[in-house]
């Protein structure tokens, strides 16, 4: 019951608990007691609502920054990380493969926002080697729901 539950409020945590109940074949309070559990042993870490910002008069600026740094002795990436991910302006921290080590996704009001924090509170960190930003100009998909309403789709319907 566990990956199906999880794998249904992931696409929509908003999910009417008697639907959900339903749908698992289960009573109510089994999935009250479920999600609680979850919560309890924290993997299910919160619940987020997807926003189009560009469809609202808020100016937001999101950018991804790989960052390359040194590892620390016997801590590996985790220290460096966890000083990076407690700046509110954050959003994500990954631990990455290829040229990079961690990819940190920013939200800000401007451009200069997201190149002030850059300069001045991410690349002064002890062990940060390089970075570089990448700015994101337009969503088309974003948590596996697709953004751009406009977009049609083109692939050919088959039937068996």
């Amino acid at each position: 019951m566990r990956e199906e539950l999880l794998s249904i409020i992931e696409k929509n945590s908003r999910i009417d608990l008697k639907e959900l109940a339903v749908r698992l074949g289960k009573e109510e309070i089994d999935i009250i007691n479920e999600l609680q559990k979850l919560e309890d042993e924290r993997i299910i870490c919160g619940y987020h609502t997807l926003i189009n910002w560009e469809k609202t008069s808020i100016e937001k600026v999101t950018a991804l920054i790989e960052v390359k740094v040194t590892p620390q002795r016997g801590q590996g990436f985790d220290r460096i990380a966890s000083r990076i991910y407690n700046y509110p302006e954050v959003r994500d921290v990954y631990l990455i493969s290829g040229g990079f080590d961690l990819l940190v996704t920013l939200e800000e009001k401007s451009l200069k926002d997201i190149a002030r924090f850059v300069s001045e509170k991410l690349s002064t960190l002890d062990s940060i080697l390089s970075t570089a930003t990448h700015f994101i100009l337009k969503k088309y998909k974003d948590h596996g729901t697709i953004i751009d309403e406009h977009v049609k789709d083109e692939r050919e319907v088959v039937s068996l």
